[in-house]
């Protein structure tokens, strides 16, 4: 793209002999541009590579904490022993999980080989957090059935579909009207566990209620529609070869949560939060 850029800028100043101070001007603006900044740039890499936003902004999170950490250092000026000593607080002084520390660790190498251009080497010394070794709660039916007995709405209607369809918390979340199949009692997970699709039960016990939550969300989404909302977001390749598909009916969330800005500027509807099930469960 550069070199692009510098042919057509050769070629307008040698078309006419008034050009040359022209085209100086145009160099030296070109040259004095403010660069992206840091934050900018990783988002910019992370979209490229076409991330999840959930990603993206775990990412930035983590990078904004390592940077404050060091009292704004350049990330460019430091590296492993830094990285380390932000590791190792995370885990002796905030007490997050193992995951958490793994996260940032995977911000922190994305910034320095992705972004900067840094390779950062072994990194010693961490103190590691702990993962807990814990036997799974598992209930029996009867207790199952208590759980969802004691729960209203929507809540009410995840779980069944939790714990009678089989599937994981954020499965349920990120459902889409064109996944629920009626009439042959199936819904299709997408992407689930290890990046995989599958087929589950529909169950029978919640078949009609669901229906008519789905129905009733067909009408929010027409009024939303007239507003110029009612866009939800999809994958990066679906949106490039279906633009209008992000306002259609079928790709709408089974469980939306309120509008919220995406990082394309539109308001878009977004899935239900996994915190509205865990609340009502007691989690």
């Amino acid at each position: 793209m550069e070199n692009s850029t510098a042919r057509r800028l050769a070629d307008y100043v040698l078309k006419g002999p008034n050009r040359a101070s022209q085209g100086a001007v145009l160099i030296s603006s070109l040259s004095s541009a403010p660069k992206p900044k840091l934050l900018d740039r990783v988002r910019d890499a992370i979209r490229t590579r076409h991330y999840s936003y959930r990603t993206e902004k775990a990412y930035v999170h983590w990078i904004k904490r390592f940077i404050f950490f060091h009292n704004k250092r350049h990330p460019i000026e430091m590296g492993e022993p830094e990285v380390a000593r932000f590791l190792s607080s995370l885990a002796s002084d905030g007490h997050v999980s193992a995951s958490t520390q793994n996260q940032a660790f995977n911000a922190l190498l994305f910034l320095y080989k992705e972004v900067l251009g840094k390779k950062i080497g072994l990194i010693d010394g961490v103190v590691r957090a702990k993962s807990p070794q814990r036997l799974p709660v598992v209930l029996t039916k009867e207790e199952v059935k208590k759980v969802i007995d004691h729960m209203n709405g929507l809540p009410r209607l995840m779980a069944f579909l939790l714990y009678g369809g089989g599937l994981r918390l954020m499965e349920c979340c990120h459902l889409r009207v064109k996944d629920i199949d009626f009439s042959r009692n199936e819904i299709v997970v997408r992407a689930g566990k290890g990046d995989k699709d599958r087929h589950t039960m529909l169950p029978i016990a919640i078949k009609e209620s669901l229906r008519r939550h789905i129905e009733s969300n067909r009408g929010q989404h027409q009024e939303d529609i007239k507003k110029g909302l009612g866009r939800v977001a999809l994958t990066n390749a679906l949106d490039r070869k279906y633009p209008n598909a992000g306002r259609e009916w079928t790709w709408q969330w089974v469980f939306p949560a309120p509008h919220s800005l995406h990082r394309s500027g539109y308001w878009r509807e977004a899935p239900a939060p996994s915190s509205r099930i865990r609340v009502a469960e007691g989690g």
